[in-house]
């Protein structure tokens, strides 16, 4: 399917790069794409979602808007202080680009109800603050036959990876972390602390690995690396990558 002549002057950046190119852009505008958490990894993630012309976004979060999310949660501010995440998130999309859908869900994500949010997805990108969350997601996306981005961050660590679960010999979020996370309680950045910037840099890295998934078998730059995490340390400014072996007796992905 062909881009209007005003889309291909929106992404003529895109179309010109020999390694994504005018296929790849054509597949982002088709693709469907549920962001888990509209906070921190979520705000430059969705930005830069938007920005790629993903043609139809889910974005999922329970919270509302607080004072001491603006140091890093830069798609909100301070009149917005109070109000749920994901709708004010939708509405930044449709004021950046009226041709994309969206689609807000205000709700806790469990084990009951992940299923029915995230079926028909291309990919989910995952940036939620609790482990109970990540992990009902990846058994999820296994279950469905949809890949996961997974991006988390700490302090001045990040950590970004793709997963596909469901495909013969490739690892799920769930081998990676184990079962024991299944509760939910973990560390937060409220108690940590965590700078600015380093949500931006892990947000915008889930936002790429996620179009290396969606343009895969399109373009040059689709190769997502299944389960090879991305260690980023903002402290030595230094990026190692760690593979993740298939668990075979995970209880996510495993036989």
């Amino acid at each position: 399917m062909p881009l209007p002549p005003d889309r291909l002057e929106r992404f003529a950046r895109h179309i010109v790069l020999p390694e994504l190119g005018g296929a790849g852009q054509v597949a982002l505008t088709q693709a469907h794409v549920v962001v888990m958490g509209c906070g921190g990894i979520g705000s430059p993630a969705i930005q830069y979602l938007a920005a790629a012309g993903i043609g139809q976004l889910t974005l999922i979060d329970s919270d509302v808007v607080e004072e001491s999310n603006l140091q890093r949660q830069t798609i909100f501010s301070p009149n917005q202080i109070g109000r749920p995440k994901a709708e004010l998130a939708a509405d930044w999309v449709r004021r950046f680009d009226s041709y994309l859908q969206v689609r807000s869900v205000v709700a806790r994500v469990a084990a009951d109800n992940v299923d029915d949010i995230l079926e028909g997805a291309d990919l989910v990108l995952d940036g939620c603050d609790n482990f109970a969350t990540r992990l009902a997601v990846s058994d999820s996306c296994v279950r469905l036959g949809i890949p996961l981005t997974s991006a988390a961050l700490g302090r001045f660590q990040g950590q970004i990876a793709n997963f596909a679960g469901h495909l013969p010999g490739e690892a799920c979020y769930r081998c990676f972390v184990g079962d024991a996370l299944d509760g939910e309680d973990c560390d937060t950045c409220a108690a940590d602390g965590v700078l600015g910037a380093m949500a931006g840099t892990v947000g915008c890295m889930a936002a790429m690995h996620a179009v290396r998934v969606l343009v895969a078998g399109h373009a040059a730059f689709g190769d997502p690396r299944w389960g090879t995490l991305q260690l980023f340390d903002g402290l030595g400014m230094s990026l190692r990558p760690l593979r993740i072996v298939k668990d075979e007796q995970c209880k996510g992905c495993g036989n």
